[in-house]
Protein backbone atom coordinates (compact mmCIF):
# COMPACT_ATOMS: atom_id res chain seq x y z
CA UNK A 1 0.00 0.00 0.00
CA UNK A 2 1.45 3.35 -1.06
CA UNK A 3 1.18 6.19 1.48
CA UNK A 4 0.52 9.79 0.47
CA UNK A 5 3.29 12.27 1.19
CA UNK A 6 2.89 14.15 4.45
CA UNK A 7 3.39 17.52 2.74
CA UNK A 8 2.39 17.08 -0.88
CA UNK A 9 3.65 19.73 -3.26
CA UNK A 10 0.77 21.76 -4.63
CA UNK A 11 0.89 23.01 -8.17
CA UNK A 12 0.91 26.81 -8.28
CA UNK A 13 -2.32 28.22 -9.64
CA UNK A 14 -1.88 29.47 -13.17
CA UNK A 15 -2.75 33.14 -13.68
CA UNK A 16 -5.32 33.55 -16.46
CA UNK A 17 -4.18 35.47 -19.54
CA UNK A 18 -7.13 37.86 -19.18
CA UNK A 19 -9.39 39.01 -16.38
CA UNK A 20 -11.91 36.30 -15.37
CA UNK A 21 -15.59 37.18 -15.62
CA UNK A 22 -15.98 36.53 -11.89
CA UNK A 23 -13.51 39.34 -11.21
CA UNK A 24 -15.22 41.62 -13.74
CA UNK A 25 -18.59 41.20 -12.02
CA UNK A 26 -17.10 41.55 -8.53
CA UNK A 27 -15.44 44.82 -9.55
CA UNK A 28 -18.74 45.93 -11.06
CA UNK A 29 -20.42 45.27 -7.68
CA UNK A 30 -17.71 47.28 -5.94
CA UNK A 31 -18.21 50.18 -8.35
CA UNK A 32 -21.99 50.06 -7.85
CA UNK A 33 -21.41 50.28 -4.09
CA UNK A 34 -19.99 53.76 -4.66
CA UNK A 35 -23.51 54.91 -5.63
CA UNK A 36 -24.89 53.86 -2.24
CA UNK A 37 -26.25 56.56 0.02
CA UNK A 38 -26.03 54.43 3.18
CA UNK A 39 -23.91 56.17 5.80
CA UNK A 40 -22.70 52.97 7.50
CA UNK A 41 -21.89 50.45 4.75
CA UNK A 42 -21.91 50.87 0.98
CA UNK A 43 -22.73 47.61 -0.83
CA UNK A 44 -23.17 46.76 -4.51
CA UNK A 45 -24.59 43.65 -6.20
CA UNK A 46 -24.67 42.11 -9.68
CA UNK A 47 -26.79 39.11 -10.70
CA UNK A 48 -25.90 37.11 -13.80
CA UNK A 49 -27.02 34.00 -15.60
CA UNK A 50 -25.39 30.78 -14.46
CA UNK A 51 -23.00 30.79 -17.41
CA UNK A 52 -21.96 34.39 -16.62
CA UNK A 53 -22.91 35.64 -20.10
CA UNK A 54 -25.72 38.05 -19.16
CA UNK A 55 -26.30 40.57 -16.39
CA UNK A 56 -29.86 40.19 -15.09
CA UNK A 57 -29.89 42.84 -12.38
CA UNK A 58 -27.75 45.31 -10.46
CA UNK A 59 -28.24 47.05 -7.14
CA UNK A 60 -26.76 49.14 -4.38
CA UNK A 61 -28.13 50.02 -0.98
CA UNK A 62 -30.05 53.22 -0.44
CA UNK A 63 -33.49 54.69 0.00
CA UNK A 64 -36.48 53.90 -2.22
CA UNK A 65 -36.82 55.65 -5.56
CA UNK A 66 -38.17 59.18 -5.17
CA UNK A 67 -37.28 59.46 -1.48
CA UNK A 68 -34.35 61.53 -0.15
CA UNK A 69 -30.92 60.04 -0.95
CA UNK A 70 -29.98 59.49 2.69
CA UNK A 71 -30.59 57.09 5.54
CA UNK A 72 -33.88 57.43 7.44
CA UNK A 73 -32.09 56.90 10.77
CA UNK A 74 -28.58 56.88 12.26
CA UNK A 75 -29.37 53.74 14.27
CA UNK A 76 -27.10 50.86 13.12
CA UNK A 77 -29.13 48.09 11.53
CA UNK A 78 -32.18 50.32 11.23
CA UNK A 79 -31.12 52.96 8.72
CA UNK A 80 -34.07 52.28 6.43
CA UNK A 81 -31.98 51.57 3.33
CA UNK A 82 -33.05 48.89 0.90
CA UNK A 83 -30.17 46.43 0.65
CA UNK A 84 -28.21 46.10 -2.58
CA UNK A 85 -29.14 42.42 -2.88
CA UNK A 86 -32.84 43.32 -2.64
CA UNK A 87 -32.51 46.00 -5.31
CA UNK A 88 -30.72 43.58 -7.67
CA UNK A 89 -33.16 40.71 -7.02
CA UNK A 90 -36.15 42.94 -7.80
CA UNK A 91 -34.68 43.55 -11.26
CA UNK A 92 -33.42 40.00 -11.93
CA UNK A 93 -36.70 38.19 -11.31
CA UNK A 94 -37.28 35.04 -9.31
CA UNK A 95 -38.16 32.35 -11.83
CA UNK A 96 -34.92 31.78 -13.74
CA UNK A 97 -32.98 29.04 -11.90
CA UNK A 98 -29.23 28.87 -11.42
CA UNK A 99 -28.49 32.59 -11.17
CA UNK A 100 -25.15 33.80 -9.82
CA UNK A 101 -24.82 36.82 -7.49
CA UNK A 102 -21.74 38.95 -6.90
CA UNK A 103 -21.90 41.17 -3.82
CA UNK A 104 -19.25 43.42 -2.33
CA UNK A 105 -20.18 42.37 1.25
CA UNK A 106 -21.72 39.07 2.32
CA UNK A 107 -25.53 39.08 2.74
CA UNK A 108 -27.48 39.51 5.96
CA UNK A 109 -29.96 36.79 7.00
CA UNK A 110 -33.01 38.40 5.37
CA UNK A 111 -31.19 39.00 2.09
CA UNK A 112 -29.93 35.40 2.22
CA UNK A 113 -33.52 34.19 2.49
CA UNK A 114 -34.54 36.32 -0.49
CA UNK A 115 -31.55 34.99 -2.45
CA UNK A 116 -32.68 31.43 -1.73
CA UNK A 117 -36.27 32.10 -2.75
CA UNK A 118 -35.26 33.74 -6.03
CA UNK A 119 -33.29 30.72 -7.29
CA UNK A 120 -29.74 32.05 -6.95
CA UNK A 121 -27.41 29.03 -7.02
CA UNK A 122 -24.08 30.67 -6.15
CA UNK A 123 -23.06 33.81 -4.24
CA UNK A 124 -19.62 35.36 -4.54
CA UNK A 125 -18.73 37.97 -1.92
CA UNK A 126 -15.62 40.11 -1.45
CA UNK A 127 -15.79 41.25 2.19
CA UNK A 128 -17.46 39.53 5.13
CA UNK A 129 -20.40 41.35 6.73
CA UNK A 130 -20.15 41.78 10.52
CA UNK A 131 -22.70 38.98 11.06
CA UNK A 132 -21.87 35.71 9.26
CA UNK A 133 -25.35 34.23 9.87
CA UNK A 134 -26.49 35.08 6.32
CA UNK A 135 -23.74 32.91 4.86
CA UNK A 136 -24.78 30.01 7.08
CA UNK A 137 -28.42 30.35 5.96
CA UNK A 138 -27.30 30.21 2.31
CA UNK A 139 -25.19 27.11 2.97
CA UNK A 140 -28.04 25.37 4.82
CA UNK A 141 -30.27 25.88 1.78
CA UNK A 142 -27.66 24.48 -0.61
CA UNK A 143 -26.54 27.78 -2.15
CA UNK A 144 -22.85 27.69 -3.02
CA UNK A 145 -20.97 30.46 -1.20
CA UNK A 146 -17.58 31.71 -2.42
CA UNK A 147 -15.37 34.23 -0.61
CA UNK A 148 -13.88 35.69 -3.76
CA UNK A 149 -10.59 37.53 -3.49
CA UNK A 150 -8.50 35.57 -5.96
CA UNK A 151 -7.47 38.09 -8.64
CA UNK A 152 -8.13 41.37 -6.82
CA UNK A 153 -4.61 42.75 -7.27
CA UNK A 154 -4.26 41.89 -10.96
CA UNK A 155 -5.59 43.87 -13.92
CA UNK A 156 -5.57 47.31 -12.25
Amino acid sequence: MKMAAANPQQEPEQVPDRIPLEEVYMRMAEELAKRSTCARLQVGSVITTGDLTQVLGIGYNGNARGLPNRCDSDEPGNCGCIHSEQNALIKAGAQLPGKVMFVSASPCVMCAKMIINTNVARVYYREAYRDPAGLEVLRQAGVEVVHYNRWRELWP
